[in-house]
């Protein structure tokens, strides 16, 4: 963990640094949110962000996907996955005092709901003694990994399994409401889709892809009032079937969760690239995350 540390902040400070911040200036940085579990952190990143990056909206990455007008230099989108209630309750002030725009991709299914995302209720079954016989002796993040890995109607299998073995359920997590969707817009935050109850959808059949898709599509254009224009891929998974269903439903932006920040012009708007990051990512690695140097080092390493 020391090693680390010090290599984060040996390259925070290198001629590589300066160099990858130069390269930024050319390319879209999208950042990749999820939970907001640190607000103090949170806060220094959105300072810094403030500091060396241009925050766009959405609008102006799709203005930009339309050949409408170009994204400024050192654009930078800033993203949050599942929907979690810390978006509305931390980030969303943080975020308003200082002007940056973003977009919330919502599990449409979970929305006016109490139950934890499949994900970590799996956890929580596994830790009251829950198993599944496809994954003996797998528990916590090993567990969702698995999990994550299985055909689709195999790890709703496996999920049911853990339920009935449990020794109680999950506990409760109280999820957005469906009113909380225009709070979040009326402050500069855009809704997206994320499916309705978020598979990988690589690994589902051709009427659960349509299912999940459209699902989410109908009752998020219920709440919204209209529907909504972009969407991410759960677990940042590409799919074609996906792709092409998005396109007939007439979103103009899609995201995946690669870690790559995304080349300028935008020349697949349906597979936008993004960098991953946390609320609790420490300020070095964070740095080095915005200029596009942590991404590059990741992926020279054969890092997925």
């Amino acid at each position: 963990m020391i090693t680390r540390h010090l290599l984060d902040a040996a390259l925070a400070r290198s001629p590589a640094q300066a160099l990858f911040r130069r390269r930024s200036r050319r390319r879209l940085t999208v950042l990749a949110y999820h939970a907001v579990t640190d607000a103090r952190r949170f806060e220094r990143q959105l300072d810094l962000i403030a500091r060396v990056g241009r925050p766009v909206a959405l609008d102006g990455v799709l203005a930009a996907a339309a050949g409408e007008r170009e994204l400024p230099p050192a654009a930078l989108l800033v993203t949050f996955d599942d929907g979690d209630r810390s978006v509305l309750e931390v980030a969303l002030p943080l975020l308003r005092e200082r002007g940056i725009p973003a977009v919330v991709f919502v599990v449409a299914g979970f929305l006016d709901g109490d139950a934890p995302p499949w994900w970590r209720e799996a956890e929580g079954l596994a830790a009251t003694g829950g198993t599944c016989s496809a994954l003996p002796g797998r528990a916590g993040r090993h567990l969702v990994t698995a999990l994550k890995r299985l055909p689709d109607e195999e790890r709703r299998r496996a999920l049911a399994e853990l339920r009935s073995t449990a020794g109680g359920a999950a506990p409760p997590e109280p999820q957005l409401r469906s009113e909380d969707l225009a709070t979040l817009e009326a402050a500069g935050m855009e809704i997206g889709s994320h499916t309705l109850s978020h598979p990988c959808l690589p690994r589902c059949p051709d009427a659960t892809v349509a299912e999940e898709i459209e699902g989410a599509h109908a009752r998020l254009t219920a709440a919204l009032g209209r529907p909504p224009r972009a969407f991410a891929y759960p677990n940042g998974d590409h799919d074609p079937r996906a792709e092409a269903l998005l396109a007939r439903l007439g979103y103009r932006a899609a995201f995946l969760f690669d870690h790559r920040p995304q080349p300028l012009p935008l020349t697949m708007p349906l597979r936008i690239s993004r960098v991953r990051v946390n609320s609790s990512t420490e300020h070095d690695r964070f740095r080095i995350i915005l200029s596009g140097l942590h991404p590059a080092l990741h992926h020279a390493m054969g890092r997925a």
